[in-house]
């Protein structure tokens, strides 16, 4: 298993948009790829999920990937998630 946190910098926090490109990113691996805030974790492949969140700026996310191709999972999660929240 592989993991990343990251304290959201977006001023909106998750929404749809950045959540959209998030689940995007993860919806091709095999792997398991999870987010978590405040002790809720969520499938990172379904965009209500990820906006169930609610995860404010300021706020820390871990980010889990487990599989198979687990590496590159996380990697383009990670690319996501920096670049979009």
């Amino acid at each position: 298993m592989k993991t990343f946190e990251y304290v959201i910098k977006d001023k909106e926090g998750i929404h749809a948009r950045p959540a959209g490109v998030v689940v995007k990113a993860a919806k091709d691996f095999e792997s398991d790829i999870t987010i978590e805030n405040k002790g809720k974790s969520v499938n990172c492949k379904g965009i209500f999920a990820v906006m169930s969140l609610a995860a404010k700026c300021g706020e820390t996310i871990i980010v889990r990937a487990e599989g198979r191709d687990e590496d590159k999972a996380l990697e383009a999660v990670k690319q996501a998630v920096e670049t979009n929240l």
